[in-house]
């Protein structure tokens, strides 16, 4: 070997010339490092050579080796090697030398101890680890630490030592690496820590937790920012293993960080990253932080930092405690109950919202837009209250809060589309008076003056809360806005800033897309605007442009409809499929979604596209997908914190889950090129942002496969098999985004073919077992992948939305096919309906893995209470469930309400009114299938109902309504019913008493569901009510407004009177003939085919 090469080609791998650094990688790979001496070449480069980073690098790649040529050293050399190895390493005076040492010395130990040999180290690293000597316990207990990454397993059989030495360490009264170093090796002997078997270890485990706050107190009043990102770096690992190693001090610990990210005065990298670790407490632990009512004080003080946020804002990807409270206020309300969360942020943003300080006003409205959609149906309620106050703001003297105010109509409007939409008259002259202030301010500052940039930031913040608020509007009240809005957002589609110009292609698109016919005058004009931007594709901002104007433009499709817009179908096709090779994420799925969209206008007229896009979405879904868990390797984490020069370049390394991990990613190839001997694939870190890009590529491309499918009918069906084949596995997907929307595009691919089944002649399905119509064998076989895939993915998931999509697809699926898929096509064990009804039943009693921290199983008292409203959507959807089971089952679905009564009626019975609300609707709707098969259980129902009947939440007695009326009809128990009449109509008289003019949706809605319910119990018995006094007020109620579905038992009681010549009903013949004028007319989904063809007959007969 010649020797002098050798350590030159080591000193070029330290130059800044990346051509001689792969040209030296090379020659190295090629001459040396075949050789078992490159090993100890490279050991003795350790040992002696007086440069620290050649020293270090030659450790870097003697780890690396030693896996590959320590064996065939010869066994006469090893023992001096090993000892100057360890001595050179316990003197070497530079850290990280010091490390990359340390980890060639746990590479050898893994190799040697294996085979029997170098038993003496254990001992001389106890030996180092107490010494008197400071430096020797700081190296010795790295290269423990060293050694539990490597080979763990080794130390489970001295746990107890191990913890012993390192409770004494943790709290080394001399040395802060000791301390830090401990942590470390902590960290990794947790990994294989029995929490079950070995409880005396855990208990001692947890008795260092203490003692780890205290090393990172220590190294944030120390400013020690390296150590003190490691110490942040434990916690992180310790939160994301079992809950049992931070259990006994989690609530302490929430508390240490608070008051680290509440700390003004601590330095600004430590109060996030303490913020990140309360982030993920609250994702990942949520039930135990319910449990310990941690809540209300997180969410003040969240709302306390907010007020540090800068005046102007920042980038988005800027990281700051401020932005990052705001962030954990988002988890919170999506995690915690409202009381937790949004109820004391209520109360508590009122002194902010009239502070006269501006940056406390503008925190205010700022925290309760980051609570909107955790919490809607809860703010929701608050709209009284909270629209005041935002319509205050939205006039603020300081820009800063009218921008913040802005921002907060844009996420209200967001999440609660429908009731803001209804304050138009009084939100969107405010948006276009805060536009016009801003214009005017920007012609009146100096360009690049902060005056300017906050009029900017105001006429961007007015264009998005003008696209999130119109999207709510009904088209006739879209359109008397158009006039005001088109001029004003029109001109800025060329505006020169950037974020202006997206804001407003944005805004045309809603306003095209509320407004309909209306935007038709603008139509042209906004094409030849937008136009010619679909093509353009020399940069980032200009590629971000145009999948906005793609995006914008799929929204004025569906706003003229196909004949306007088929001038332009074939080039934005065009574009969108270049689009896709142009190695931009968003402008990728925006032109899958394009696709989506003018599938849904021109449905099976998009035949001629099909085979361009269904082709390009599968190759997207064969797209390969590196592993995800990519971090910086054992090399790397030694430069945590540190600022390292390599290739001429001064590089600040952040480890994976600290702080700083948004280096460039030539930086990162940097780094890499060191840690990795500058191997020759540089692609590898740029697959770092791959990974999870190309996975939400995938969830889009699945989720627009079922767009397209279901829209183009027939017309899918040469592409439906490579569909199945393609999705089906995808169920098992590691991103949670793509199980997702495979469940969802499987099922609707299935509903596809049964509806073209029936179109092509099959019977109606009919409720019950056995199939009385069954399915064609395609059908059958699909059915029985779908449901087994589904019951798979439905056992074990443990994301919330994901079995909500579940949930959502089959109750759709059975009320609209019907029973076909409960029958097991073969096989024995638990048929699909046995397991259906286990799943459902752990939902609704909260037992479901998605309900559950991942290993917390024991905070009962929070589960059985309050629950977020993101948590409620997965109990609410398996409540649709039951109700899809009994439409699919009809009579029969009475054996199964004995299993799903029990749950049903817990939640008829809580303290929160949504949950009375869905547990009663979905009592109602199992009534309403089963028919005469509810009789068994009248007596229960009639009470719960009859309670309910006065109950204060106007859904819930709505629903009650509802069930009971569906009751007394369906039940064939008189002996119960009958006697309940009086108490029944003597409670719904007074809801028929109701005034219609003036009345809100809720009450109208009761209103109609009292009149169902008085029709229905008329038709089963009209000699039980007096017609006399009832049938009048029914009349002048009629026809209902607000619940169509509720206009079929009215009429049909009506004709049946008729039809029994019943005098009461003949002597108010003058006052039905305008109602059957009405009902009969516009709109047509009045009443269904059957009764208005019933109703149509008795006119005639009427008229003579």
């Amino acid at each position: 070997m010649d020797e002098q090469e050798f350590v030159g080609l080591l000193q070029a791998l330290l130059q800044p010339d990346t051509q001689k650094v792969k040209a030296a990688t090379s020659q190295l790979n090629k001459t040396y490092y075949s050789s078992p001496a490159s090993v100890t070449a490279l050991i003795h480069i350790i040992i002696n050579h007086p440069d620290a980073p050649l020293r270090q690098l030659a450790a870097v790649e003697a780890r690396k080796l030693v896996n590959k040529h320590w064996k065939s050293v010869s066994e006469d050399q090893k023992p001096q090697l090993r000892e100057s190895l360890l001595k050179s390493t316990i003197a070497e005076e530079k850290q990280l030398a010091r490390h990359s040492k340390a980890r060639v010395i746990a590479s050898i130990a893994r190799t040697d101890l294996e085979d029997g040999k170098w038993q003496e180290l254990p001992g001389i690293l106890q030996q180092a680890a107490t010494s008197d000597n400071a430096h020797h316990r700081e190296v010795g207990i790295y290269i423990i630490y060293t050694l539990l990454e490597t080979m763990p397993d080794m130390f489970q059989e001295t746990m107890g030592d191990m913890l012993n030495l390192f409770n004494r360490t943790i709290q080394d009264p001399e040395s802060v690496e000791v301390r830090i170093n401990t942590m470390l090796a902590l960290s990794e002997l947790a990994m294989v820590l029995d929490t079950e078997e070995d409880t005396k270890s855990l208990k001692n485990f947890q008795a260092t937790i203490p003692h780890m706050v205290k090393v990172l107190e220590t190294a944030i009043a120390a400013e020690d920012e390296e150590n003190t990102m490691l110490a942040f770096d434990v916690f992180n690992k310790l939160l994301s293993y079992e809950s049992a190693f931070l259990n006994p001090h989690f609530g302490n610990l929430l508390q240490f960080f608070m008051q680290v990210a509440a700390k003004s005065d601590i330095d600004d990298d430590a109060r996030s990253q303490a913020l990140s670790f309360l982030m993920q407490s609250v994702r990942y632990r949520k039930l135990k932080v319910q449990s310990l009512k941690v809540g209300e004080d997180m969410t003040k003080m969240c709302l306390q930092i907010a007020t540090e946020l800068d005046e102007l804002p920042s980038e988005e990807d800027d990281i700051s405690p401020a932005r990052s409270a705001l962030g954990l206020l988002d988890i919170l309300s999506e995690s915690l109950p409202p009381s937790q969360v949004a109820v004391p942020l209520l109360k508590a943003i009122g002194p902010y919202v009239q502070d006269a300080r501006p940056e406390y006003r503008r925190a205010g409205i700022l925290a309760l837009g980051m609570c909107v959609e955790g919490a809607p149906d809860f703010i929701s309620t608050q709209l009284k209250e909270i629209l005041p106050l935002v319509l205050h703001l939205l006039e603020d003297n300081a820009i800063s809060v009218r921008s913040a105010a802005l921002n907060g109509v844009s996420r209200l409007a967001d999440d609660l589309a429908e009731d803001m939409g209804k304050e138009h008259a009084r939100l969107i002259p405010a948006l276009i008076r805060n536009f016009d202030l801003a214009g005017q301010g920007m012609r009146n500052s100096k360009e690049g003056s902060e005056e300017h940039e906050l009029n900017t930031h105001i006429i961007k913040a007015s264009a998005m809360a003008v696209d999130s608020l119109i999207e709510g509007l009904e088209p006739e009240n879209a359109a008397l806005y158009v006039g005001e809005l088109m001029p004003r957002f029109s001109v800025l589609i060329d505006h020169d800033d950037h974020k202006v110009q997206m804001a407003a292609v944005s805004a045309v698109g809603s306003i095209a897309s509320a407004a309909e016919g209306a935007f038709e005058p603008y139509f042209e004009q906004t094409m030849r605007s937008l136009g010619k931007y679909i093509e353009i594709k020399d940069n980032e901002d200009q590629l971000e442009l145009r999948s906005m104007v793609i995006d914008s433009l799929g929204k004025l499709a569906s706003a003229v409809g196909p004949e306007a817009f088929q001038p332009f179908v074939q080039p934005l096709m065009r574009a969108s499929e270049e689009g896709l090779h142009l190695d931009h994420q968003r402008l990728k799925e925006t032109s899958f979604i394009l696709w989506s969209t003018l599938a849904r206008v021109y449905e099976e007229k998009f035949e001629p596209f099909l085979q361009g896009a269904v082709t390009s979405l599968f190759e997207c879904l064969d797209q390969e997908e590196t592993d995800s868990d990519v971090t910086l390797g054992a090399e790397a984490s030694d430069l945590v914190g540190q600022e390292v020069t390599i290739a001429g370049k001064k590089i600040k390394v952040a480890g994976a889950g600290g702080s700083n991990d948004t280096e460039d990613i030539d930086d990162a190839e940097l780094v890499k090129a060191l840690m990795e001997t500058a191997d020759d694939d540089d692609d590898d870190w740029d697959d770092l942002g791959a990974v999870s890009a190309v996975a939400m590529e995938k969830e889009i491309a699945i989720e627009v496969l079922g767009d397209i499918l279901t829209h183009t009918k027939g017309k899918y069906l040469p592409y439906m098999q490579k569909t199945i084949e393609t999705t089906l596995p995808l169920l098992d997907h590691t991103f949670e985004g793509v199980r997702k929307s495979a469940v969802s595009t499987m099922w609707r691919a299935y509903a596809c073919l049964f509806g073209l089944a029936e179109d092509n002649g099959m019977a109606k399905w009919q409720p019950g077992f056995p199939v009385k119509v069954k399915p064609t064998a395609d059908l059958e076989k699909l059915g029985d992948l779908v449901m087994k895939g589904t019951l798979a993915l439905w056992e074990e998931e443990m994301d919330r939305a994901t079995v909500t999509e579940v949930n959502r697809n089959l109750a759709a699926t059975l009320k609209l096919c019907g029973p076909a898929v409960l029958t097991p096509v073969s096989g024995d064990g638990p048929t699909p309906l046995e397991l259906t009804t286990q799943h459902i039943m752990q939902i609704l009693q909260r037992q479901h893995p998605c309900q559950k921290d991942e290993d917390d199983f024991d905070e009962p008292a929070a589960m059985e209470g309050e629950s977020a409203e993101y948590d409620w959507l997965v109990v609410e959807t398996a409540m649709e469930v039951v109700a899809g089971l009994s439409t699919a089952l009809g009579e029969q679905f009475g054996e199964l309400w004995k299993i799903f009564e029990t749950p049903l009626f817990k939640f008829a019975s809580s303290q929160e009114h949504f949950e009375r609300s869905a547990a009663i609707g979905t009592m109602a709707d199992c009534i309403e299938s089963m028919g005469a098969g509810c009789t068994p259980y009248t007596q229960r129902m009639m009470k719960l109902l009859l309670k309910r009947l006065s109950d204060e939440d106007p859904e819930t007695k709505s629903n009650a309504a509802f069930g009971m009326g569906l009751l007394c009809a369906n039940s064939n128990d008189g002996k119960e019913i009958l006697p309940q009449y009086n108490t029944v109509l003597g409670m719904l008289e007074p809801l028929l008493q109701t005034s219609k003019a003036g009345a809100s949706e809720s009450e109208a809605r009761l209103l109609d569901n009292a009149a169902g319910c008085v029709s229905r119990m008329i038709k089963k018995s009209p000699e039980s009510v007096p017609l006399e006094h009832v049938l009048p007020r029914l009349v002048e109620l009629l026809p209902l407004k607000e619940d169509f579905r509720e206009n079929e038992p009215v009429f049909d009681m009506i004709i049946s009177l008729y039809q029994a010549q019943n005098p009461v009903a003949q002597g108010a013949t003058q006052q039905l003939m305008p109602v059957f004028e009405k009902v009969l007319g516009p709109p047509e989904d009045q009443l269904s085919d059957e009764t208005r063809a019933k109703l149509t007959e008795l006119v005639k007969y009427l008229r003579g």
